[in-house]
């Protein structure tokens, strides 16, 4: 996936049940096209990471990392340091990340489009990222591993999820993962 790419299937991306994300959409394109460093994490004051939902096999429980830098329950992602392959990115990091082997793409549509601002921290800005996050599924039976990032990883439940002081950006990954477990609950009854 190339920069064109990318910026083209933004355009594409049925966001008719999204509104939120519309807004997220048009920033993303307009970055695409004005900031040739975009994949850059040098790129301020924003710049683009990929990140995914990883959920079980069943999809019944999501696996998220108590981030060790920021202190919080995220799902995993990261910055693209120069690669235009958001997707590739959000995989590279959910592999390294959570060290589960075999992820399988839900979709190659984004699930989710998302920007957020990251604090000044050290010698970086206050700056934004320009998050763009796909869904993962862990294949039967998969075990994780624990990587520097991370002070702990655990599996949790949409009910679980919602007891965590969530974003707002992953209050809707939480609401999306509902409709989702709803649509499907209704199909098999």
């Amino acid at each position: 996936m190339t920069r064109t790419d990318l910026c083209a299937a933004l355009h594409e991306l049925d966001l008719s049940e999204r509104h939120q994300e519309t807004v997220f959409r048009s920033r993303m394109i307009e970055l695409l096209e004005s900031a040739p460093e975009c994949f850059k994490r040098s790129c301020f004051p924003a710049h683009f990471t990929g990140s995914v939902m990883l959920v079980n096999a069943d999809g019944s429980r999501t696996l998220l990392h108590h981030h060790r830098k920021l202190d919080k329950w995220l799902p995993f992602g990261g910055h693209c340091d120069g690669d235009e392959n958001v997707l590739r990115v959000a995989q590279r990091e959910a592999l390294e990340e959570s060290g589960i082997e075999g992820l399988i793409l839900a979709s190659p549509r984004p699930y989710d489009l998302d920007i957020h601002t990251i604090p000044a921290r050290l010698n970086e800005p206050e700056h934004e990222h320009f998050d763009i996050r796909w869904m993962l599924i862990a294949p039967e039976n998969a075990t994780f591993r624990m990587s520097e990032e991370s002070l702990e990883l655990r599996w949790f439940t949409p009910e679980e999820m919602e007891l965590l002081p969530l974003t707002p950006g992953n209050r809707r990954l939480l609401a999306k993962w509902r409709r989702i477990l709803a649509r499907r609950s209704h199909s098999t009854t």
